[in-house]
């Protein structure tokens, strides 16, 4: 587990929160609890300050599993984590147990009613590492988080408007799971993402989908 105490951030020099705040306002969410949120985490708002931590471990089946939290009580959130993990098979692992499977990257999601070659063209020009076409016509575009905000304004200057934009971990491997592995793997996924103090869940679970159909059954 690693450990950063909040301070004061800047939200336009901030790339993770820059995403984390335009996702939210994508959502609907009020722009004063947006703001709210921020101060609260800044310690500059009403109510205790907030540390923000990082858990890893590991699901059934060996996968690899990041929990970035956001807590004013880390005695209680760890419990909580532990406690998923436990009952869903895992286990809580030690600072940098599975970190080094990951990287962090800026991811730019585009529909598939964008010219290929354009966004291409305009994602290399901006400073993107990759664009990723999908097989039902979508496109990423990878960029190196610390260039994610130069890249996504740069792309909307363009006139390439992204469906969704965030940081996320990328895991450098993947497991491929069976049914019974997937719902084990999915149930601890579950439990994590509705915990309280849970911010983001990162894995490197890879499911079929022959797998995904026979869990939906």
């Amino acid at each position: 587990m690693v450990a950063a105490k909040s301070g004061g951030p800047n939200v336009e020099d901030n790339p993770r929160l820059r995403a984390a705040v335009d996702k939210a306002l994508g959502a609907n969410m009020k722009r004063d609890t947006v703001d709210n949120a921020i101060a609260r985490g800044a310690g500059t708002g009403d109510g205790a300050d907030m540390d923000e931590l990082t858990y890893e471990g590991y699901a059934s089946g060996g996968v690899a599993v990041l929990v970035e939290c956001m807590t004013d009580n880390r005695n209680r959130t760890v419990a909580e984590v532990r406690h998923a993990f436990s009952k869903r098979g895992g286990s809580l692992g030690t600072d940098g147990s599975v970190a080094y499977l990951f990287t962090k990257k800026g991811q730019i999601f585009f529909g598939d009613d964008v010219d290929d070659e354009a966004l291409m063209e305009a994602a290399l020009e901006a400073g993107a590492e990759d664009v990723i076409s999908e097989d039902d016509g979508s496109h990423v575009v990878e960029t190196a988080w610390e260039e994610f905000l130069a890249v996504k304004d740069a792309l909307v200057a363009a006139g390439f408007e992204p469906i969704e934009a965030d940081i996320s971990m990328i895991p450098s491997t993947t497991v491929d799971l069976d049914v019974d592995a997937a719902q084990k793997v999915m149930g601890l996924i579950d439990m994590l993402e509705d915990l309280d103090d849970t911010q983001n869940v990162y894995h490197n679970a890879s499911i079929s989908v022959e797998v995904l159909a026979q869990l939906e059954e």
